[in-house]
């Protein structure tokens, strides 16, 4: 078949538009209300009909045939109204006049990028700005699920001391940053210093109200990035503390966050990094709590995505910098999207905010490496199978992924992705068939089909683009749309979707692909079966067990940590694996990440610990290990950090000084990495 689009109101520009937010952009106002509870970049835009209490939440779930006469996908005749996108501009013009007029709703910008809320129907006026050279939406960011143990622990046996204590006086005048989620329990004893205070000094909500936002409080420090939420400041803290015993409630209720769960994931990663039982039990303590809202309705109003990562470690640097100290970071969120070779829009940005002396950033490798059941009913392969990788030996040769939807009683009401990458000497067709349907294509490339609707109501997109701006690599996205209407939703066919690629020229004949995963989320009951946001993932024939670390671990100057299972002194089955697309080597290294009791933030006073598993529990133990590092010598650059940790890591048993796929370059060494940091920029420990 001829490839085609069947709407696009973007206008001649268009090509500038990353193909997800074409498919945001031509959806109508319907369609984005819906689409607006499971994107995290898309939100509805303050008083519009859709916000309203009344409106259907969830629409019926029904069969094409089932739907009122008169409503189908149509042809749109504008934008949609009410629609906002979270974005990032990359511009040929940095100059200052540039960002004025290219910076909508709330705003950061590093060099030439730029992040922006737009509304939709502002899209075709940007994109006539000579100067913007790529428009791209913020990739969806996902919490790494960490295993948690049944029943409460007692406290940890032994707090994480680190030796050589009169070098980096553990962690004191260093700043640990936690970009994280589910809240921060500051009146955790964990965090109480010998006055009973909080030791944190921020906690920045950006989905809170009940203070002022950063900018608000301080803009001589926070510029206007910084001008929503709600920001926590230690005196705040320090107040409720004192007053919560007098009026009989917990100090969390009168200093609330909007997200306040038991077993919060971002107080246990917290607790890892700086607790009183954590690796730097003297730094001081910054979170960020990035907004992701419990409930679905709520989700219509936030963006989660990662521009608000890229904010929240422009927040923590800011702040940093105004207190005059260093800076150990700790993100144990994920993103899937893009090339996974650090050329995303957040990976520069952290890259670029990492260019200054004394700053780290640590990132959790992610939980998507376990590729079969490791016992009957085990479904913890699903997380894991979601890279594939071939290489075409000739032109004329066709090879064939599948593409798994479950079913089995659910029905998959959200978006998926497929997203592959290939050497510009190349060109790729690529056709798809749905489960039990025709093929589709081939698409050429820079063809693409846009929103076209299949025999049960659904609809497919495909893109075959050349030299993306980023890396200058090939790419070929695939969408699998449900309709999305309050009449009704029609769900993904479930089944194997077969993706074949056809080789219509070969130099180089490698080829990546990657599937942008949801977090598995039960959205309720209709009728006879669930509705569910649910991880896609390949067969087994077609998974390839590597290269699938989070590309948000993929950055350059990034620590990207493994788990390490430290009674068996092997890498956990779930961890996620390297090398990056371009082939360098992300892990880079393994941090304890299995069974960790640390903090259980807002839980039952007599159940004060709790003992998870995952990526997201290394990763702040190795931030912890560079706050001690920053602590010996302040002026260390992420660089630096990273080729200390790279040098004095412990091989697993079995292994040499080789780079794994699993366990980067070994298991961290704290002692060492302080005893290597005190002779970087010292020359009187060195001999002549």
């Amino acid at each position: 078949m001829k490839a085609k689009r069947e709407a696009s109101l973007v206008g001649p520009d268009e090509r500038k538009l990353q193909p997800k937010l074409r498919v945001v952009a031509n959806g109508s106002a319907e369609v984005n209300a819906v689409r607006a509870q499971f994107s995290s970049s898309v939100c509805l835009a303050p008083g519009s009909r859709y916000l309203d209490d009344e409106a259907p939440l969830f629409p019926p779930l029904v069969r094409r045939n089932q739907l009122p006469r008169g409503v189908s996908r149509g042809k749109l005749t504008q934008l949609a109204p009410d629609v906002l996108a979270s974005i990032f501009i990359e511009t040929a013009d940095v100059s200052d006049e540039a960002s004025r007029r290219l910076m909508l709703g709330q705003r950061a910008r590093r060099g030439n990028l730029i992040t922006a809320e737009i509304p939709v129907t502002e899209l075709p006026a940007m994109l006539g700005d000579e100067s913007v050279t790529w428009v791209e939406v913020g990739e969806s960011l996902v919490v790494p699920p960490p295993m948690i143990s049944a029943a409460g622990p007692a406290a940890p046996k032994t707090a994480r001391r680190v030796a050589g204590q009169q070098h980096h006086h553990g962690g004191s005048g260093v700043l640990i940053g936690i970009i994280d989620v589910n809240g921060f329990d500051f009146a955790h004893p964990d965090f109480l210093d010998g006055n009973g205070d909080t030791r944190f000094v921020r906690i920045w909500d950006q989905g809170g109200d009940a203070r002022p936002s950063p900018h608000e409080q301080e803009a001589a420090v926070f510029s206007t990035e910084f001008g929503y939420g709600s920001e926590l400041r230690a005196e705040h803290l320090n107040a409720a503390l004192a007053a919560a015993p007098a009026v009989h409630v917990a100090p969390q209720d009168i200093e609330p966050q909007s997200q306040m769960e038991p077993a919060s994931h971002g107080t246990h990663v917290a607790s890892i990094a700086a607790g009183n039982y954590g690796v730097c039990p003297q730094a001081l303590i910054a979170g960020v709590l990035i907004s992701l809202p419990p409930e679905d309705r709520a989700r219509r109003r936030s963006f989660y995505d990662s521009t608000r990562i890229a904010h929240a470690v422009d927040y923590l640097t800011a702040l940093a910098t105004s207190m005059r100290v260093p800076l150990s970071i700790n993100i144990s969120l994920g993103t899937n999207g893009h090339a996974h070779d650090g050329s995303s829009a957040i990976s520069r940005w952290i890259d670029s905010a990492l260019s200054v002396p004394g700053r780290c950033v640590s990132v959790a490798a992610g939980n998507a490496g376990q590729e079969v059941a490791a016992f009957p009913g085990d479904l913890g392969f699903v997380m894991g199978r979601i890279h594939s990788a071939r290489r075409l030996p000739a032109r004329d040769l066709d090879t064939l992924l599948e593409w798994v939807v479950v079913g089995n009683g659910r029905v998959d009401i959200s978006e998926n992705e497929l997203e592959l990458w290939y050497s510009p000497q190349d060109r790729l067709a690529v056709s798809v068939r749905p489960p039990g349907g025709d093929w589709i294509g081939p698409v050429e490339p820079l063809q693409f089909i846009e929103n076209q609707r299949l025999a049960d109501g659904s609809f497919v997109s495909v893109y075959n683009e050349l030299y993306h701006p980023a890396n200058g690599a090939n790419t070929i996205s695939l969408y699998l749309s449900p309709f999305l209407n309050p009449a009704g939703v029609i769900g993904i066919p479930s089944g194997t979707w077969a993706v074949r690629l056809h080789a219509r020229e070969v130099r180089d004949g490698r080829f990546h692909a990657w599937i942008e995963r949801d977090d598995p989320r039960r959205l309720g009951r209709i009728g006879e079966r669930e509705a569910w946001s649910f991880p896609s993932y390949f067969t087994q024939g077609s998974n390839v067990d590597s290269s699938s670390v989070s590309s948000l671990a993929c950055g350059n100057s990034v620590i990207a940590v493994a788990n390490l299972d430290e009674a068996t002194e092997r890498i956990n089955i779930t961890s996620s694996q390297g090398p990056t697309r371009d082939g360098r080597f992300k892990p880079d290294v393994a941090g304890p990440g299995t069974e960790i009791v640390a903090a259980n933030g807002f839980g039952e006073p007599d159940e004060p610990w709790i003992a998870m598993t995952g990526t997201s529990m290394a990763s702040p133990y190795v931030a912890g290990v560079a706050g001690l590092m920053l602590a010996t010598e302040p002026g260390l650059t992420a660089a630096q950090i990273g080729g200390i940790i790279q040098r004095t890591a412990r091989p697993l048993p079995g292994a040499d000084f080789t780079w794994l796929t699993d366990a980067g370059f070994g298991r961290i060494d704290p002692v060492a990495c302080v005893a290597e940091a005190r002779i970087v920029n010292r020359r009187d420990d060195r001999t002549p």
